[in-house]
């Protein structure tokens, strides 16, 4: 697999994608996290003018993932309900990681691509999403406490230092 920055001409795939992991984050029982439409193609082409946006590549130069991996202060972040940060040095944040579900294995490898990067990662998810929760335990982050997004609904809060 191959991650590279998104392009102008990832965005349908991008798009593609994340309709896939809102179909799964349904079919698992997750109905409140990712509606309207979120993430839209404002977002995506605002997280690539950034240039914090990535794709996934399989063999076939086939796109089946996408993520940000954002550096720097994250302002849904500086208040945490019911725990604490465990580092408060510089860290970059995991948001908006999906996967169309053709390969297995897509969180791991964006965590080996952004442990490469950071040495402190940060990533938050839904209370009913059971799948991400897993996969973040599951790869050493430690459950920090709740945080609230932009709409003021609550997200558990999860970081990894190396």
């Amino acid at each position: 697999m191959t991650i590279r920055r998104a392009a102008d001409r990832d965005t349908r795939d991008i798009l593609r994608i994340y309709e896939a992991a809102r179909a799964f984050m349904r079919a698992a029982g997750n109905t409140v996290q990712w509606t309207d439409g979120y993430p839209s193609g404002e977002i995506v082409q605002a997280d690539m003018a950034r240039g914090v946006l990535y794709v996934c590549e399989n063999a076939d130069a086939r796109i089946h993932a996408a993520f940000a991996l954002i550096p720097g202060e994250d302002p849904t972040y500086a208040y945490i309900e019911g725990g604490a940060w465990r580092d408060g040095s510089p860290y970059a944040t995991i948001h908006r990681a999906a996967s169309d579900g053709t390969e297995r294995g897509v969180f791991r490898d964006i965590l080996t691509f952004a442990r490469e990067r950071y040495d402190h990662l940060r990533a938050d998810t839904h209370e009913d999403n059971l799948p991400m929760q897993r996969c973040l335990e599951g790869s050493g982050f430690i459950l920090c406490g709740t945080i609230y997004v932009r709409d003021r609904s609550p997200r558990l809060a999860y970081e990894w230092t190396k």
